[in-house]
């Protein structure tokens, strides 16, 4: 198991490299890993499994209910009306070919799952024979690559799920050829490069990331279609899924926020619930997997990280904005409570060619679409907290405000899961308009191909050179212009909901050796602002603290403050401590370094406070910002 030294050599900086975040298990406690029922042997397989296909996600019980919903329920004829459109694209592309981008077959491999789910839906409900034959096409295509690349096996996983639902879904009407073919590719290029000849377990299959979601997902599809022909292979690759999964449930506890961000919350919570769909399937069963503590409260955290502008909360690696259709994966959830809060049916129900290419895993949520049924809304709070290895806050304004109030902070901490130097930071947003930014992640492949070592998590690593990753492109508190301690875990230590909600950030750490104490707290002291404060005990290392604000917005520097104007809306931030200190900008646009995200006018107001001010080592930083 790889630890973060203060030192890093070049040597751990390639393991580093190599693993990509799979193995840091600092956040995680030994007694916070909840073991899923794990029954798994030869013997249970043959004994429990189910023997007809389809028995992945779809078996007589779901298809059968499928079926009536599509008889009667606006939200399932549309979304399959949105797939039968997507198969028709599909049949109109070329064959895939093994096209690996960088180190990544990726896209090639999640284009196969999106593939299947279309056409394999289409062809489950209407046996249309001409699909039939393309999704044998398909599967010709890629069985035939020389290998599914599993240097990087997430590659290998969502392409060994497509072949497996390819098998399945078609349930023995491929060419016998086609399925004894496909089924020796899943074993050779799928399931045994899982096993290493070292004799050891991948990092993977024990990481505490979405690869392990994705990873021992795409195993156990690809087990249950071998089942028949090599049992002794698929349970006991079933059963290191089943003893291995629970590492990445770990990362839900206490409160369910997914500390990679909401995007990866999708990503790796996608082939969760996935696998759970195909388990109960399978098995009747999802062995414990839907009641591991923090799982099903993700559902909360994945809405409050939607901002009423269209963007995410995208703290850590997290993409902009998520698209206009209806989230598919928060649907599952919807699903096992019965909450239309998790529902998005007005997003379900926007015209089917208006919803353009769907999610690879569409195909498989029109079952779970069919399993809703209402059982009342139980309301999202509006000002709410999460405590974890990246621990946030969230304030909203009421379901019906007319500001469209939003503001998100965080604690959390640089060698997190896809974490940045962030903590202390937050976004806020206004009238449609977001003030704060967060400047959200960037193309890996183009970092990568310049040979810049994107996922060194050591202090000195080239990761915190950019301004995505590092404090400099956060709004947060910097001392000494230096990072962040990129292991300083800042911490929730108190919050209190109503009307004025507010929270407390433990910041210490993140300035281990910079300064004695700090900490952040956040006001929303009314409908329309949010106030920071920040306490701050200087040392003898302390010589300045740079209070500072990441936005886009025009500036107007007035006394005591500045004056923000963006898309013909203004907001006020006062130094309310510190109003005989000037607020300065600092332009980021273009950004520092040519590999950074080049944000148009992006740029970094400060507040720098001079250590030799601080009168008896104790200071107080409030800044308000407030609109109209």
């Amino acid at each position: 198991m790889i630890k973060k030294a203060p030192k890093t050599t070049a040597l751990q900086i390639g393991i580093i490299l190599f693993v990509f975040f799979l193995m840091d298990t600092s956040v995680l406690l030994a007694d916070e890993i909840y073991p899923l029922q794990n029954p798994m042997s030869v013997q249970y397989l043959k004994r429990n499994l189910r023997k007809s296909q389809p028995r992945m996600v779809f078996n007589p019980a779901t298809e059968r209910n499928l079926r009536n919903r599509l008889k009667s329920d606006p939200v399932v004829q549309n979304m399959y009306a949105a797939i039968k459109l997507n198969a028709v694209q599909v049949m109109e592309e070329p064959l895939l070919e093994r096209i690996v981008t960088g180190r990544r077959l990726l896209s090639v491999s999640r284009e196969m799952l999106y593939r299947i789910n279309m056409l394999g839906v289409v062809y489950r409900l209407d046996k249309d024979q001409a699909v039939l034959q393309r999704i044998n096409e398909e599967v010709l295509a890629v069985i035939a690559f020389s290998d599914w690349n599993p240097s990087h096996f997430l590659d290998v996983a969502e392409m060994s799920m497509a072949v497996a639902f390819a098998l399945d879904w078609t349930a023995g009407a491929l060419p016998a050829s086609t399925i004894k073919a496909a089924q020796t590719a899943l074993i050779d290029k799928g399931i045994m490069p899982s096993w290493p000849q070292s004799g050891n377990n991948p990092g993977w299959a024990y990481g505490n990331n979405n690869w392990n979601q994705v990873c021992n997902g795409g195993m156990i599809a690809a087990s249950i279609a071998i089942a028949e022909i090599n049992p002794e292979l698929a349970a006991k690759t079933i059963h290191r899924a089943l003893d291995g999964l629970p590492h990445s449930l770990a990362e839900y506890i206490p409160d369910g926020i997914y500390p990679e961000g909401s995007t990866y919350w999708s990503y790796g919570t996608s082939f969760s619930v996935v696998t759970i769909a195909l388990l109960e399937s399978a098995f009747g069963t999802d062995f414990g997997h839907s009641t591991s503590p923090g799982f099903m409260e993700s559902a909360t955290f994945r809405v409050l990280c939607n901002a009423p502008s269209g963007w995410y909360y995208n703290f850590a690696d997290c993409g902009d904005k998520r698209s206009q259709a209806g989230d598919i994966t928060l649907a599952w959830f919807a699903s096992k409570t019965g909450n239309a809060a998790f529902f998005e049916k007005e997003r379900f129900l926007m015209p089917a060619a208006d919803m353009g290419k769907l999610s690879r895993l569409a195909g498989a949520s029109l079952v779970w679409l069919a399993q809703y049924q209402e059982k009342g809304n139980v309301k999202v709070p509006d000002a709410w907290h999460g405590k974890g290895g990246n621990p946030i806050v969230v304030f909203r304004g009421s379901e019906n405000d007319s500001r469209q109030y939003y503001f998100g902070g965080k604690g959390g901490r640089g060698t997190v899961n896809h974490g940045n130097m962030d903590g202390g930071s937050f976004i806020f947003e206004l009238n449609g308009v977001r003030w704060s930014i967060d400047p959200g992640n960037q193309g890996y492949h183009e970092l990568e191909k310049t040979g810049f070592n994107l996922w060194g998590k050591c202090q000195e690593c080239e990761r915190w050179t950019l301004l995505t990753k590092n404090n400099y492109g956060h709004s947060t508190l910097t001392v000494n212009d230096a990072l962040h301690v990129v292991d300083g875990l800042a911490t929730i230590d108190d919050f209190k909901g109503g009307d004025k909600p507010e929270a407390t950030i433990n910041m210490t750490p993140t300035f281990e050796g910079q300064l004695k104490s700090a900490t952040r707290r956040f006001i929303k002291d009314s409908p329309s602002s949010i106030l920071i404060e920040d306490h701050i005990e200087t040392s003898d290392e302390t010589k300045l603290i740079t209070w500072h604000m990441i936005t886009q917005a025009d500036v107007e520097f007035v006394n005591g403050g500045a004056i923000l104007t963006q898309d013909g809306k203004r907001l006020k931030l006062e130094n309310l401590s510190h109003p005989h200190l000037m607020v300065s900008l600092v332009s980021l646009y273009p950004a520092p370094l040519e590999l950074d995200r080049q944000m148009e006018g992006l740029k970094r107001l400060e507040i720098r406070i001079p250590a030799w001010t601080v009168e008896d080592g104790k200071t107080t930083i409030r800044v308000r910002l407030s609109g109209d």
